[in-house]
């Protein structure tokens, strides 16, 4: 039998129909994403964490006699304690910091040393900052006066990422706690991802994209941001113990060049210098310039232990994924950029190894 042809009456209803349900599936998915975007950081964050954690949640369960919910609680109440640590350090080297330049105000003790006649002769700054120094030690106040709005923008500049800070902290918090549901039910949150990868790569890629996602996720998590935190939590221990000035803020300088994959002797080598200038050499400033140096260098041991499971992620894309993250998001961001974008990197590469394993296909992708 010859097939009856579709009328065009008929193809334009259809046509119009087909545009009428994309334009309403369209319309809901925007108000979702909406609706649910002020919360899209703190979830993302959550979901990073309980992946992260799931490991120990299986632990945990095993000891507690398979209670999925008094073992999550306990990883988040241990999680919390140990990040209450850098805070409470931060917090009291602010609170320090403040107290101290107050009580030098208030008795005129802050003097400024004169400049060195060496300093003029630096090229191109030397005879400005020559001639800034000595205003600074003779005329301080009208110096002051002058550069009362650049004063202004960077207090409150610094005041606003304190507060930025202090607001991620919160949000860390209840991060956990939303990933401490998540490591109670994660037996079924493992299903679900299998399902929903199932459902857009199919059954037989999609278990694989999920183990693919899953192990990058660990990996970038205690590789870059775990890594940065016992960096920080081991730096900070010794500028706490010496008696460093902004102990606190030089530790938070810590953890977020370890993000960003700088080294950390930028903060400890000029650190053991102030301390050796301003102490000199002893028995406790040598042993606290060994101790800060080698803890600066740590992550050297650590990223091929965590880093180096099976995961290859460049550090260019860890690090503009922190600095991307930070920019959009803040501090929180700081923490999610580099786990997405690896993340991403890893599925745009599986994506291109595929398509060159495919029949008919030459060319492969690299390695």
């Amino acid at each position: 039998m010859v097939p009856t042809p579709i009328s065009e009456k008929a193809f334009s209803r259809g046509l119009l129909d087909v545009l009428i349900r994309a334009g309403l599936i369209a319309i809901l998915v925007v108000f979702c994403f909406q609706i649910f975007s002020p919360f899209l950081d703190l979830m993302l964050w959550s979901i990073i964490l309980a992946i992260t954690l799931y490991p120990s949640q299986v632990r945990f369960k095993g000891v507690l006699g398979d209670k999925d919910g008094l073992s999550a609680t306990l990883i988040v109440l241990i999680a919390i304690c140990i990040l209450m640590v850098p805070a409470y350090l931060l917090g009291t080297s602010i609170a320090d910091s403040v107290e101290r330049a107050i009580s030098m105000v208030k008795s005129d003790s802050f003097h400024i040393p004169p400049p060195s006649d060496a300093v003029a002769s630096w090229p191109l700054v030397g005879k400005p900052l020559h001639g800034l120094w000595t205003q600074a030690v003779t005329n301080l106040p009208d110096l002051l006066q002058k550069f009362i709005p650049q004063i202004k923008g960077v207090s409150l500049s610094l005041l606003s990422k304190l507060a930025g800070a202090g607001m991620g902290l919160l949000l860390f918090i209840f991060a956990l706690m939303i990933a401490g549901i998540f490591l109670a039910y994660g037996e079924s949150g493992h299903r679900s991802a299998v399902q929903i990868a199932s459902r857009f790569c199919g059954p037989v890629k999609g278990p694989k994209i999920t183990e693919l996602c899953t192990a990058t996720i660990r990996a970038v998590a205690l590789g870059v941001v775990g890594i940065a935190f016992i960096q920080m939590l081991l730096i900070g221990i010794g500028f706490v113990s010496m008696g460093i000035p902004g102990a606190g803020l030089l530790a938070l300088a810590v953890l977020l060049i370890g993000i960003m994959q700088l080294p950390a002797t930028l903060i400890t080598l000029p650190v053991i210098v102030y301390v050796f200038a301003s102490e000199g050499a002893s028995t406790a400033t040598i042993v606290f310039a060994i101790y800060v140096f080698v803890a600066g260098l740590v992550d050297n041991v650590l990223k091929p232990l965590l880093l180096g499971r099976g995961v290859d992620v460049p550090m260019p894309v860890v690090l503009i994924g922190a600095l991307g993250g930070m920019v959009t998001s803040g501090i929180l961001g700081l923490f999610i950029g580099p786990v997405i974008l690896a993340v991403g990197y890893r599925l745009f590469w599986q994506w291109v190894d595929d398509q060159a394993q495919e029949p008919g296909t030459d060319h492969q992708g690299p390695t």
